[in-house]
């Protein structure tokens, strides 16, 4: 488990553990000198003849030549408070590194993973559900942090700190001291070694149910519209509190597991500590003043004991439930970091131009897991400047081949090029800087109109002429001035929700358009409008002329009517191309698709 941790930090990182180590060592040893120091004081206290017989004492007791005992004792006292302010202020210091290494994990694994993500295809998303990577990225890192990371960092701060105090007693009292050692880690074995296989199914429990309340929550608050017009809020609530029922239980079991040890182990050691008075009584023949300052010492001794092993048995308890997800985000960065590429840079890319046909040679594509292929043999020419239509039944291959157009899947086979320049993993993106997407279903940020318009934007590089002149293509502007309170800078709410489908649609369109892209793909864009709205948009983006290749997928087949070009697909190929009038004329299937319903 040690060795999985060790793997998630970088180079740099394990620099810091081992300083962090380091100063733990310190503080350890500041921690036995603080519980040193306090031996020959009580001493002196309850008895300072013995100032004559101790040679060490003696020789400060001539070098400082106080004026009295009363003096003396000061001295010492404040020797013994300037050594525990020490250790403190070095305890303090320690504490913090370990808290800052430690949560700072959080940020770093956080990052990698979510970077990890988003440099993966496009595919490697469709086949994984949105919940369980926001679960990995918000939950489980802190998680591993808090149940793996954090309380390993303990483990070595609190054994460090039992490791000097045994080798203080045991210069003292060796038989005593080796007695207290392997009593206390005796004990906690038996109790570790019982409860261990219990706190490992936690751990398991504990990931699983959490997977599946964030399903639930992501798909209620997702679809919270469509849940509410069925009626099956109390189903959902059904499928929600099963998992949260049993996580609180297991919860309850991993709490009985960790806190009930140390009860029993309070008992039974402050037994000892009676048994302990009275062995020294005996051992010394009754002499109370013979056993004080040992007991002294050993008292101290043990109240920075006792809670240091019950730290570090809480710790061991909690690193066995987190080693699940240790293993989920092990695992996911061990993959990540073998597959993907390379995030793209900010800007300094020229756009991939399109001056004279996009051609789709022979292409393939299957999605993982299928045996059917999406498309297969896909064979299509696009002249540049001219309008598109791609039509065709359910299952036809039409937005994959869209996505492939967009350089999203890459053909399993056949390649897709651009004035003869072949679209591959290397100039993908001068390529995609070059087309505008509008897909049916509008994905809006909870910010303002124009943030949403020039999406990826920052706002001090944000060209308002540009986010108006792009919403008067859409149809958008009139509506924005007139009727938003705010204009542009008007909140858009989560996903759109202030918003009408409509209007989130012009918004996808003005969005499409803001960066002026050569070629602009509409999926189903109008599909969302009414007819009035469409036609519209159509006309605006017929104004376009021929300065833009543009294509359109549609079920509806007036709104590829005006296409210089309409490719009707069947079974992921063209089956037939040619005008709408063409079309009409010579295909039968075409023609049963423009018959009004």
């Amino acid at each position: 488990m040690y060795r999985k941790l060790f793997s998630l930090l970088d180079r740099r990182e394990r620099k810091q553990f081992y300083i962090v180590c380091a100063m733990i060592l310190v503080m350890g040893l500041f921690d036995m000198a603080g519980v040193a120091v306090i031996l020959p004081f009580l001493r002196v206290v309850t008895d300072p003849s013995i100032i004559e017989s101790s040679t060490r004492l003696s020789g400060i007791y001539d070098w400082l030549a106080p004026s009295s005992m009363q003096n003396f004792l000061i001295f010492l006292g404040a020797i013994v408070l300037g050594v525990l302010l020490i250790s403190l202020l070095v305890k303090v210091a320690t504490m913090y590194a370990v808290a800052r290494f430690s949560q700072m994990r959080k940020y770093h694994l956080s990052s990698r993973l979510l970077e990890g993500y988003l440099r993966q295809p496009y595919v490697w998303f469709l086949e994984r559900h949105s919940s369980q990577l926001t679960k990995t990225v918000m939950q489980e890192v802190d998680r591993v942090v808090g149940s793996a990371m954090v309380p390993a960092m303990r483990i070595i701060a609190q054994m460090t700190t039992v490791s000097f105090m045994l080798l203080l007693l045991l210069l003292i009292e060796p038989k005593v001291a080796i007695s207290v050692g392997l009593v206390l880690a005796g004990l906690y074995m038996v109790i570790f070694g019982t409860v261990r296989k219990t706190l490992s199914r936690v751990g398991e429990t504990l990931v699983e149910v959490n997977s599946q309340r964030f399903r639930v929550i992501s798909e209620v608050i997702g679809g919270v519209k469509e849940v509410k017009l069925a009626g099956i809020e109390r189903d959902y609530m059904k499928r929600f509190r099963k998992p949260t029922l049993t996580h609180a239980k297991t919860l309850m079991i991993e709490q009985l597991a960790v806190e009930m040890p140390r009860y029993l182990l309070e008992a039974l050691l402050f037994g000892g500590m009676v048994i302990l008075v009275l062995a020294l009584l005996i051992a010394n023949n009754g002499n109370i003043s013979e056993i004080i300052p040992v007991l002294g010492l050993f008292a101290v001794a043990g109240l920075r004991m006792l809670p240091a092993v019950q730290l570090v048995y809480h710790s061991l308890s909690a690193m066995r439930v987190g080693r699940a997800v240790l293993d989920v985000i092990h695992r996911d960065l061990h993959l990540l970091g073998r597959t993907g590429s390379d995030l793209p840079e900010e800007g300094g890319r020229v756009p991939l131009k399109l001056t004279d046909k996009l051609v789709l040679d022979d292409v393939k594509y299957a999605y993982p897991n299928m045996e059917r292929a999406a498309i297969d043999g896909m064979n299509m020419t696009i002249t540049a400047n001219t309008t598109v239509g791609i039509v065709g039944g359910t299952g036809a291959g039409k937005t994959t081949t869209v996505d492939v157009m967009l350089g999203l899947l890459r053909p399993d086979s056949g390649q897709m090029t651009a004035d003869g320049v072949a679209i591959t993993a290397e100039n993908i993106r001068a390529w995609q800087d070059n087309v505008g997407y509008v897909p049916q279903q509008i994905f809006l940020t909870d910010d303002t109109v124009a943030a949403n318009i020039a999406f990826g934007v920052p706002e001090a590089k944000r060209d308002q002429a540009k986010v108006e002149r792009a919403a008067k293509i859409a149809s958008l502007h009139d509506f924005v001035m007139s009727e938003l309170p705010d204009g542009y800078s008007t909140w858009v709410g989560e996903r759109g929700v202030r918003l009408s489908g409509g209007q989130r649609q012009r918004i996808g369109i003005a969005r499409a358009l803001y960066h002026d892209p050569d070629i602009l793909i509409l999926d189903e864009a109008t599909s969302a409008l009414d007819n009035i709205t469409e036609r519209a948009v159509m006309d605006a983006v017929s104004n376009l002329g021929h300065a833009k290749t543009i294509i359109m997928i549609a079920h509806r087949l007036t709104t590829v009517q005006q296409c210089d070009t309409i490719f009707l697909l069947e079974n992921g190929r063209v089956s037939a191309s040619g005008r709408y009038d063409e079309l009409v004329e010579k295909n039968t299937v075409f023609r049963s698709m423009a018959k009004p319903a």
